[in-house]
């Protein structure tokens, strides 16, 4: 019996077989190393625990504070706090955003202060929260707030700023109102930048947390 083999286009229209990458073996092997020789050095004395802990040790400790119950119960208040701090700085900076980005007026009066105030090192304004706001929960949160805002603020003005002018060309010409204009060609333009302000935000708010709860 004759095997034909196939054509050129019916081996491309053939469903391909997955194949197991190993290029992710390569990116762990720094990080291993560096492990290996932080826990050889500290082994040898080479490091001293007093100033940087063994794995093992940092490992034991995790064990320890896991199984005690500890742990879970100190993280679900650290989210809770980051939770709390970051709903209320997207939110400011949403709307401050939209108020800015939509209204020219705001863009003269509330963005100079705005730049003004991103340019502050909010990790260094720590000891003002504690004296606005005492020693507890509020400067905590204040710090993940103000940390958190200014990424949203800047992303999502930025895509409603970087909306083609074409496509508000093409809402007026088809007798968009402005609600309609925002709605439908203002807001969907500037998702993406506001998500990536979204993943900016959350890793300040868990930075500017460390900080907080030192």
């Amino acid at each position: 019996m004759d095997i034909i083999a196939p054509s050129a286009t019916q081996r491309a229209n053939l469903p391909s077989i997955p194949s197991i990458g190993w290029g992710w073996a390569r990116n762990v092997v720094s990080p291993i190393a560096l492990l290996a020789l932080w826990q050889l050095g500290s082994s040898s004395g080479v490091i001293p625990p007093s100033k940087l802990a063994a794995p093992s040790a940092i490992v034991h400790a995790f064990w320890m504070l896991a199984v005690s119950g500890a742990l879970w119960s100190d993280l679900v208040v650290s989210m809770g706090r980051v939770a709390l701090g970051a709903t209320i700085g997207v939110l400011l900076g949403l709307v401050l955003a939209l108020a800015v980005g939509l209204w020219k007026a705001n863009d003269v009066i509330v963005d100079p202060v705005l730049q003004m105030l991103r340019t502050l090192p909010y990790l260094g304004m720590t000891p003002l929260l504690i004296l606005w706001f005492g020693i507890g929960e509020a400067p905590k949160i204040a710090l993940v707030a103000f940390a958190s805002m200014f990424p949203v603020y800047l992303t999502l003005l930025g895509g409603i700023r970087a909306v083609d002018p074409k496509l508000l060309e093409c809402a007026r010409i088809f007798g968009l109102t402005r609600w309609e204009t925002i709605r439908d060609v203002i807001l969907p333009g500037s998702v993406a930048p506001a998500l990536v302000g979204f993943r900016y935000a959350l890793g300040a708010a868990w930075l500017s947390l460390v900080v907080g709860e030192q």
